[in-house]
């Protein structure tokens, strides 16, 4: 999932732009503004928080490039405040969402956040790097609202109000060599190939590609690409030439779905890997679905949604039964995680009598151990790391549920204990 989100110098310089003149609106209130207060049952309260109702905000995309992940996740957090609230609430409160479309654009993003930051307690979905980067200093300065983005760059590390759920892309990258080397007959001397984009997932999943391959004696063979790159003809032609045993692949579901079916028109029968973003179910349905099947990986913070655990069938059947005539995939998982995490804050933060958002970053740091239910368990002790090391492998199949089956759980490869996050 991702977040497949790549920011190019004009459209920083774009958010930049944005962020000013919204600053600007906004920044006068904000200053101005103490509304921490006590409330009933001697709980603390601030922004978004009222005796009967805790108010998060949904900023993600169901209109633009990411618009069915977009879906999936905010329709599992939709699910999980109706469970949590059918159920009592937290802290004898309801939970109540804000959603707002922005549909995968600069302005819409950042103006939506501009709106929604003075009326919530934080935000439980953020979908787009670059967009979170863009407000990220007003969020550690003067808003310190809990910011859980749906995107796992390294370069959002070190904010102690935006939390980065699962693997960083490049800490995800190492562990997918490292399934290379140990499972797939890649050895020290090759060349792998690595396919990135450009901007701040590609180039972030190549840091950690670079690490992988000097530990393990590996030589990469690198192919920038862009998002709008669909074809990639070109980039099979290189690697083939140039020899490689194994490829990795920090693109999109389609640059992914072209490269594999690519590769196995010209018999370049080597392993390939992507990383989360790379994969989505809907390409089992296309001409290179059964190239797919056959010669294709992906790596995830996650089991997927398909996994046998009590807590994925429970969630794969409470989803069907809230939303019969949608399809299942992986953004449901990072959804339902997501929420999840700041529910459980928020019950913490329950029992500490603090339901500011000071008080709400000081329970989430109190979480070392949390288990998601999906493979994974999640410590969010220190901002300036990813929640977890932990990957998972995948392997694309139409008969599973949500169209991914595990074949390798959860684990840490030892290059990846070692490497320095963001280094």
């Amino acid at each position: 999932m991702t977040t497949r989100n790549q920011v190019t110098r004009t459209t920083a310089a774009t958010l930049a732009a944005l962020l000013a003149l919204t600053a600007a609106g906004c920044s006068s209130k904000s200053k101005d503004e103490k509304d921490d207060k006590p409330a009933a049952g001697g709980v603390q309260t601030g922004k978004g928080v009222t005796d009967k109702k805790i108010k998060l905000g949904v900023l993600t995309d169901m209109s633009g490039v990411y618009a069915s992940l977009g879906k999936s996740v905010t329709q599992a957090q939709q699910l999980y405040a109706k469970q949590t609230n059918a159920a009592g609430g937290i802290c004898g409160r309801q939970i109540e969402l804000t959603v707002r479309d922005h549909g995968y654009d600069p302005q819409k993003a950042v103006s939506g956040y501009t709106e929604l930051s003075p009326e919530v307690l934080g935000f439980v979905q953020f979908i787009g790097s670059p967009f979170v980067a863009a407000v990220k200093p007003r969020i550690d300065g003067q808003d310190k609202g809990l910011v859980i983005p749906q995107a796992w760059s390294a370069s959002l590390l070190g904010s102690p109000s935006i939390r980065v759920i699962g693997n960083t892309y490049d800490v995800e990258t190492i562990n997918a060599i490292d399934f290379l080397t140990k499972e797939k007959g890649v050895k020290k001397g090759d060349k792998i190939g690595h396919v990135y984009f450009e901007g701040d997932y590609g180039e972030n999943a190549l840091a950690g590609a670079k690490y992988a391959a000097e530990k393990a004696g590996l030589t990469i063979v690198e192919q920038k690409i862009k998002p709008t790159d669909n074809d990639m003809t070109a980039q099979v032609a290189a690697l083939k030439k140039a020899g490689v045993r194994g490829v990795v692949i920090s693109a999109g579901p389609r640059q992914a779905a072209s490269f594999v079916g690519v590769s196995a028109a010209v018999g370049m029968k080597v392993p390939i890997i992507g990383n989360n973003s790379a994969f989505a179910p809907q390409l089992l349905a296309t001409q290179a679905g059964p190239a797919l099947m056959k010669n294709y990986y992906v790596a995830s913070p996650t089991e997927p949604i398909g996994t046998e655990s009590p807590a994925g069938k429970k969630l794969v059947a409470d989803y069907k039964k809230a939303y019969p005539s949608d399809s299942l995939d992986n953004g449901v998982v990072a959804g339902w995680t997501a929420a999840s995490v700041f529910g459980e804050a928020l019950k913490k933060a329950c029992v500490s009598k603090d339901l500011t958002r000071e008080g709400l970053g000081k329970a989430l740091l109190t979480i070392n151990s949390y288990d998601s239910g999906f493979g994974t368990t999640h410590d969010f002790t220190d901002p300036k790391a990813p929640s977890s090391r932990q990957t998972v492998i995948l392997r694309p199949d139409k008969k599973a549920t949500g169209g991914m089956k595990v074949v390798r759980e959860a684990k840490v490869s030892d290059a990846a204990k070692s490497y320095t996050v963001g280094g």
